[in-house]
């Protein structure tokens, strides 16, 4: 009898850990090398007569990121607690620094900062991400069931948007400022289901979208620069050689990838036809040398990362924890559904990097940092009893 409980308790004492997340992880970020690769070793043997340029700085910024990854695994979730509200600050604070002489410029945009005396670059835009989610789910935990109140619920919506406006203002990074409220606005929806308030919300973000549309359609210059990507939206082939370009030679790409594809670095787009083929375009790479199939499969794996990332959730031990894990989901989530509608012109484009696959040392090793916030909630889930 004796032996009986022990053996039950230490079987209680088990911990889980989720070799499938860490599996799907490895397989994208493995994935992408060899993409990155095959998009960009053309341009970066023009460029910089080394056609692994790009891939040795990508394969750095991996081996960092998985450092980061395995320390905050290590680390007790809760730890990280006590430092959200300093996250936040220290996320408002840099994000001007992209205005100073430490501020970095690169193809026409300037977001990013030099880190002095190691010569790494950093997103503060990736940066603000990470802290939002830190920041978030620490107040939901604090605010209790007040988050529920209209009072409580236009707070949590209002904490975001200082930094989201200093990232468009500041770096004109819209696309980074849209995915720092999509996160908020998903966790407060975890937080405080309320459907009427996020209806109301959402029909008045289709109203404004739809206001936008109708200016440029209607020939008003308003939006400026913005208008123009709206137009080349609508009509891509209205200014192909201009605002326009990428986005035909990336629906050229995807089209002649057919089914199959043209076969692993057999891409023909990436000859100094399509901008960024190793960044933000990296999808219609995939479409034509993995053709459907290759797309389908990686938009799979998405998937199955973001389902175990629930599973986790759901089992997390805390609201803190289910939280954290709510927020790096709709981190990847949303930036994976918005650089794939970018890609297949099903909205205007903006520029979002696809995770862990598009070529960008910031965003790999903050979504590896993420990912070690899961896995720390993870591994403080008590398997159940048999």
């Amino acid at each position: 009898m004796a032996l009986r409980k022990a053996a039950k308790r230490k079987e209680q004492s088990e911990y889980f850990f989720d070799y499938s997340l860490l599996f799907i992880v490895l397989f994208l970020l493995g994935f992408g090398l060899v993409m990155i690769y095959s998009a960009s070793s053309y341009e970066a043997f023009q460029t910089f007569q080394d056609e692994a340029y790009y891939l040795k700085r990508q394969l750095i910024a991996v081996i960092m990121g998985l450092v980061a990854m395995i320390v905050v695994a290590n680390i007790p979730y809760h730890f990280w607690e006590r430092f959200a509200l300093l996250g936040y600050l220290v996320s408002m604070a840099v994000i001007p620094l992209v205005r100073t002489p430490l501020g970095v410029s690169s193809h026409g945009a300037r977001r990013w900062i030099r880190i002095p005396g190691i010569g790494l670059n950093i997103q503060p835009a990736e940066m603000a991400k990470l802290a939002m989610i830190l920041f978030l789910a620490t107040m939901v935990c604090k605010m209790g069931k007040s988050v529920r109140t209209m009072k409580g619920f236009l707070f949590m919506v209002a904490i975001p948007m200082p930094i989201a406006l200093e990232i468009y203002m500041i770096t004109d990074n819209l696309s980074s400022a849209i995915i720092v409220l999509g996160i908020s606005v998903l966790m407060v929806f975890v937080a405080s289901p309320d459907y009427k308030k996020f209806l109301v919300m959402g029909g008045g973000v289709l109203i404004l979208a739809a206001l936008a549309v109708y200016l440029v359609v209607s020939g008003s210059d308003i939006l400026a620069f913005r208008g123009g990507r709206i137009q080349a939206w609508l009509d891509p082939e209205s200014d192909s050689l201009g605002v326009g370009f990428q986005t035909m030679q990336a629906l050229y790409a995807i089209g002649s990838g057919g089914i199959w594809g043209k076969g692993l670095g057999q891409s023909m787009q990436k000859l100094s036809f399509l901008p960024e083929a190793q960044n933000d375009m990296i999808f219609s790479i995939i479409c034509e040398e993995l053709g459907l199939f290759g797309a389908i499969s990686i938009i799979l794996m998405f998937i199955m990362l973001l389902w175990r990332m629930m599973v986790i959730a759901n089992n997390a031990p805390d609201l803190f924890g289910a939280m954290l894990v709510v927020g790096v989901m709709g981190h990847i989530a949303i930036q994976a559904i918005l650089n794939i509608a970018v890609v297949t012109n099903s909205m205007p484009n903006t520029g979002i990097s696809l995770p862990f696959i598009s070529y960008g040392g910031s965003s790999v090793m903050f979504l590896l940092a993420e990912i070690g916030l899961v896995l720390s909630v993870a591994k403080r889930i008590q398997l159940k009893e048999l």
